[in-house]
């Protein structure tokens, strides 16, 4: 199932051609397989940019819209892999997570090892909100958990940093070198926007396997890909160049938009 939904959204990926969606993506994946040249690459590289600092400017401080309890009609679906095959993982879970912690590294003062009672044991938010997924669905759902900024906050972030990249636990595909883990990326400013948080509950339960136990992101401006699951480290730092195909997620190295904004 997991490789069908790879390919899914490679293809998916590449029939945004001719579509304005076009105009949003990055273009490696476009480059590779569809002949693009590096002028078209600049170009869209350059519009991506461009929509990027107008959604800023449009909504830096604005609130992604909220539900109430009655507009919760079914489960959350899951999206991505939803039953991760790491050994290091089936091993956590095992034993309900009480060995698993959130590492805080990078371009920080004070790294962080944060367990799962550590994370409970801070001030929570909770938010009726809908995922939208960039394949075309969407779903309402109740979450809770840790405010990203009160972690930044604990970690104190160093001036040079202007990114967060999660870093997962999943395996979403493999080559090469090995096991490619699932990782992702928003800047500061959407990491400390008061509805961006580390997500550990789902509808008033702990955050099942499916949706990604034990803690995921949740960035309630951007589309499903931006928020990662399975969460394992965040890393502040002032660049992407060194981290995969230096476009700042898995996906974003297939073409998707970096920003991901709704």
């Amino acid at each position: 199932m997991a490789k069908f939904q790879l390919n899914r959204r490679k293809f998916l990926t590449a029939a945004s051609l001719g579509t304005s969606g076009l105009l949003l993506s990055g273009c490696d994946a476009f480059d590779g397989h569809l002949g693009m040249g590096d002028g078209l690459r600049s170009f869209l590289e350059g519009a991506n940019d461009l929509t990027h600092r107008a959604q800023r400017l449009l909504t830096r401080d604005a609130l992604a819209p909220e539900f109430s309890e009655a507009d919760i009609r079914q489960p959350m679906r899951p999206n991505g892999v939803s039953a991760p095959d790491d050994a290091t993982y089936k091993a956590l879970l095992s034993n309900n997570f009480a060995d698993w912690r959130l590492e805080v590294t990078g371009l920080v003062e004070k790294p962080l090892s944060l367990s799962l009672d550590q994370l409970h044991a801070m001030p929570s938010r909770t938010q009726i909100t809908r995922h939208d997924c960039v394949e075309g669905w969407s779903c309402i759902a109740k979450w809770t958990g840790t405010p990203l900024s009160l972690v930044l906050d604990q970690a104190v972030v160093k001036p040079q940093a202007r990114y967060v990249v999660f870093h997962c636990l999943d395996t979403i595909d493999h080559n090469q070198s090995g096991d490619v883990k699932y990782y992702g990326s928003i800047d500061l400013v959407d990491a400390r926007h008061p509805q961006t948080i580390l997500a550990y509950g789902l509808n008033g339960k702990p955050l099942p396997v499916e949706n990604g136990a034990p803690l995921r992101a949740r960035v309630e401006r951007q589309l499903g890909y931006k928020m990662p699951k399975y969460l394992s480290k965040i890393e502040l730092v002032s660049s992407f160049a060194a981290m995969g195909g230096g476009r700042g997620g898995y996906w974003e190295d297939y073409g998707y938009d970096w920003y991901g904004g709704i």
